[in-house]
């Protein structure tokens, strides 16, 4: 493949990864807790997440793949300082999306079919913490990227 469709994969990833990451936390979060009521929010990210951790796994899977595939078509030793704090930081992202897919995501489920809602809270609450650290992790890959070269 070309590596224009390597950067062009990465980057879809990159923006329905980040991307979903931003309208959750930014937009959804404060809506949802602004009108509805924990036994109507909960659910309501039960439901957000089945779909959104899915393609977040295919997005997941796109940037690591991608992302080597580059590094492995330049030579790591030819790639820029940059790529690799990027593959650093976005292995790292990855092992905290895994965390909230196989783990924290789960304890959410089970909760909201229990209608234990502050179980489902606290799952909730943790997941927000992981969110809140790849949205860092993202800010500063993105330097990473940009900057250093």
């Amino acid at each position: 493949m070309p590596h224009q469709f390597w950067v062009f994969l990465h980057l879809l990833g990159v923006i329905v990864w980040v991307g979903g990451m931003f309208f959750a936390y930014f937009c959804l979060r404060p809506a949802a807790a602004s009108v509805l009521l924990p036994a109507q929010r909960l659910p309501l990210w039960d439901a957000a997440f089945q779909p959104f951790l899915r393609w977040t796994a295919i997005a997941v899977a796109a940037v690591l793949v991608s992302g080597t595939t580059m590094m492995v078509q330049v030579g790591m030793r030819n790639a820029p300082l940059g790529w690799h704090l990027m593959m650093g930081l976005g292995l790292l992202m990855a092992f905290v999306f895994l965390y909230v897919y196989i783990y924290l995501y789960p304890k959410l489920r089970l909760a909201c079919q229990a209608s234990d809602w502050p179980a489902a809270g606290t799952a909730l609450n943790r997941i927000r913490h992981m969110v809140e650290v790849n949205l860092g992790l993202s800010l500063l890959t993105l330097v990473s990227a940009i900057l250093i070269r």
